[in-house]
């Protein structure tokens, strides 16, 4: 009998397995079948989502993916990693090359944090929980969905961007702070830079050295960065349309109603007007048509955009996927992530109600780029998509230049020490 236990024990884990994948075959004949039953519902989904990656990912996320393949093939990550330990690591417990992972991040949208990290990861930047910790913090909204797509184009109301896009933020900074304690006790180590360098005279020998390293020539470089930002696209084109296509085909089998119902339970007592449900059932599994059923819905504003700020910040099944498979080659597991987003979406909700004064949102507060009410200019897209870039040079810069004044402020108190 001692014997025949591990073999036992191998039986029952292959079962288990064979169970998940026969469950997971089940889904997809169920999928099947229903396409083939339900044609002009797909082919709406499919359209939907055809148009929300079009003309509102694919744009906005393309230059910061190319972007951040060029940045991290010159060595630009590697330098700021040494260069900001001295920042990230007390604010957020990560490594410094966190930095351009939370700055790309913030103003860019989803997923592109998680790519990043993924890279940081593979490039032995970060251990597996630091790499958990920015995950979980460094993906966002993209600022053009946020300012332009959902207060513009859904709402009407360019002012109300500052709300949304504010508490957003504000949610995964606070959760950034928080996410610090997570994992502390983690035995893997990264040894960073020593205390005694001059972190910037440091920074810069990492630099030359990966330049040396780097063996592609200049055309090569920008060629992969293109070739790799586009596959990661069409990647999350793919799922936008294949949860567009669920979303539809889940309404006319009436689930959405059935799970509106269910998060009906906790929200009604809360006083949420129940119109605000079928929104937040269909954000849970995409962001884009969650969002625009909630701008409409027959609520109060006030309840219309904390569901936003829920939706948001939970970001749908299909972002996790979409962050799922942009780790899929690493060891970086999922389940902390997945808790975040509900701390971001209640967080979110928070600071929405906390921000809203109908009196004082006016339209002196929308930024002149979408003040032209109603659609998807090119002129806001164009304009939101400049404004981010430069956000993020200037982030980047700020770090910078606030990396070397605390070096020098460490190296003039150690003079001081020494002269007295």
């Amino acid at each position: 009998m001692i014997s025949l236990l591990p073999k036992r024990i191998i039986i029952a884990d292959l079962n288990k397995r064979e169970i998940t994948s026969l469950l997971w075959t089940g889904l997809a004949v169920c999928f099947v079948v229903a396409m083939i039953l339900q044609p002009k519902a797909v082919f709406d989904g499919a359209s939907t989502g055809l148009k929300a990656w079009w003309y509102i990912v694919f744009p906005s996320l393309l230059p910061f993916f190319i972007a951040s393949e060029l940045l991290m093939s010159f060595g630009l990550v590697r330098f700021m990693g040494v260069l900001l330990e001295p920042v990230m690591r007390p604010l957020f417990n990560v490594p410094g090359a966190g930095a351009f992972v939370m700055v790309i991040g913030f103003t860019s949208g989803f997923p592109i944090g998680s790519m990043v990290t993924a890279q940081l990861h593979r490039q032995g930047l970060c251990t597996r929980i630091e790499a958990e910790r920015l995950m979980s913090f460094t993906n966002n909204s993209s600022p053009l969905f946020m300012l332009v797509a959902v207060s513009v184009g859904m709402f009407g109301r360019p002012e109300l961007g500052v709300v949304i896009a504010g508490a957003h933020y504000l949610a995964n900074i606070v959760l950034g702070l928080l996410l610090r304690f997570y994992g502390r006790h983690d035995r893997e180590y990264i040894k960073p830079p020593a205390n005694g360098d001059f972190l910037l005279k440091r920074a810069c020998q990492v630099l030359i050295q990966h330049v040396r390293q780097e063996q592609r020539a200049l055309g090569k470089l920008v060629g992969d960065a293109v070739t790799s930002s586009i596959a990661k696209l069409l990647n999350i084109g793919g799922f936008i349309i294949l949860f567009a296509v669920i979303i539809k085909l889940l309404t006319q089998v009436g689930f959405i109603k059935w799970l509106a119902a269910v998060f009906g339970m906790v929200l009604v007592p809360l006083g949420f007007n129940p119109e605000i449900l079928t929104a937040l059932a269909s954000g849970f599994f995409e962001m884009t048509i969650g969002t625009k059923l909630a701008s409409e819905a027959a609520a109060p504003e006030l309840q219309r955009l904390m569901a936003v700020a829920l939706i948001l910040g939970w970001s749908g099944l299909s972002v996790h996927a979409q962050a799922a498979s942009m780790i899929a080659e690493t060891n970086i597991r999922m389940g902390i992530f997945i808790i975040t987003r509900v701390a971001h979406g209640l967080l979110a909700a928070l600071f929405t109600w906390l921000l809203y004064q109908p009196e004082k949102v006016t339209s002196m507060l929308a930024l002149p780029a979408l003040s032209l009410a109603g659609s998807y200019s090119p002129h806001s897209t164009l304009t939101i998509i400049a404004g981010s870039f430069g956000i993020m040079v200037s982030a980047i810069i700020l770090l910078f230049l606030l990396a070397v004044l605390l070096q020098l402020c460490t190296l003039l108190c150690k003079l001081v020490l020494r002269l007295y």
